[in-house]
């Protein structure tokens, strides 16, 4: 099958890719490369350009007949940065998905997979959240996903489409394969952080924000092996119709959590990072803009409806990111940049 992957060449989209071919599928990306890397396209059907081009996407289609969905990941995604710049990501994230679901439809593709975000959620006692769990996003990225998804929404119930919003909660690690992985020269998540101390690239690993209401005071997450995620989008795609039938919703849209079911605190990460590593140095500091104290997924509706469930452990997770650290600026080539 042939799947168009907005986003391709990103660190979750091109995993995406690589998880298609593994399963006899054929990724045609469309990526503008402002964030994502040509190292990742290799020999894959690759379109340079904006999700919102119309005349592209429709060159795609064109020379692509066969696409049967497309997976959109495409998006803007750093929290603080979009505090500090949020017209760019209203911008991106949702005036652009916004034509380019219209022109999706436009052009017959009506299987639509939305990369989401947990970070719509809001605050929940226990901090597991499910599906139906109160939305409160928190900062302009999370708002975009929000408005992205009741985009999606409104446009399958008006025109005949169908969509799957998929809510990823925390990416980690990278391709086992060592195909892809985080590609930010500077990464901006946990982990990528924790990676960096110990290479030597920082002092030390700060812990932002200590005094959540959590068991430790530190910020909670379902941290999710991004190869879990990768194969999630291909389950999805894969089930798409059954998922429908066996939601029992009379709708065109479905929402479904992708998280391990572990809540996870910050410090515990840095313990199970030192468990796999050795020891790091640590610093607590303020949190960012835009942070909160987070949330964990109950994933028992992704296993329903489209039978995915996390596998690999977050230490796999951890030692997969160390790999891909030591070997980034090997395959990622920043002079171009």
């Amino acid at each position: 099958m042939k799947i168009l992957v907005t986003g391709g060449a990103g660190y979750i989209g091109s995993t995406i890719c690589s998880a298609l071919e593994d399963n006899g599928h054929i990724p045609v990306v469309l990526d503008s490369i402002v964030t994502g890397r040509v190292e990742f396209i290799r020999d894959r059907k690759f379109y340079k350009g904006d999700i919102a081009d119309k005349e592209l996407l429709k060159k795609i289609f064109e020379e692509n007949l066969d696409i049967q969905c497309t997976i959109h990941c495409a998006a803007l995604i750093v929290v603080p940065e979009s505090v500090e710049k949020p017209y760019e990501y209203y911008t991106e994230n949702v005036a652009k998905s916004l034509i380019l679901f219209r022109n999706l439809k436009d052009l017959g593709c009506n299987k639509i997979v939305f990369s989401s975000s947990a970070s719509i959620y809001d605050d929940v006692d226990n901090f597991m959240v499910t599906e139906i769990s109160p939305l409160n996003p928190r900062s302009p990225y999370a708002r975009t996903k929000y408005m992205m998804e009741m985009i999606l929404k409104d446009m399958c119930e008006a025109y005949g489409i169908r969509g799957i919003a998929l809510r990823y909660f925390n990416p980690i690690g990278a391709d086992p394969k060592m195909r892809s992985g985080v590609h930010a020269k500077n990464p901006s998540h946990v982990l990528g952080k924790m990676v960096d101390t110990a290479l030597g690239k920082h002092p030390y690993f700060e812990i932002t924000g200590v005094d959540w209401d959590t068991r430790d005071g530190s910020g909670i997450r379902d941290y999710v092996h991004v190869w879990d995620l990768a194969c999630a989008h291909v389950m999805a795609m894969e089930n798409f119709d059954q998922a429908f039938s066996k939601s029992g919703e009379d709708s065109s849209y479905l929402v479904i959590n992708l998280g391990t079911g572990n809540g996870v605190t910050v410090k515990e990460l840095v313990v199970a990072f030192k468990n796999v590593y050795g020891p790091i140095n640590v610093k607590e500091a303020p949190p960012r803009p835009g942070d909160v104290a987070g949330s964990y997924a109950n994933a028992d509706k992704a296993f329903k409806l489209i039978g995915w469930k996390a596998k690999l452990s977050m230490e796999q997770a951890i030692s997969d990111a160390l790999k891909w650290g030591e070997m980034r600026e090997t395959i990622i080539n920043y002079d171009n940049d």
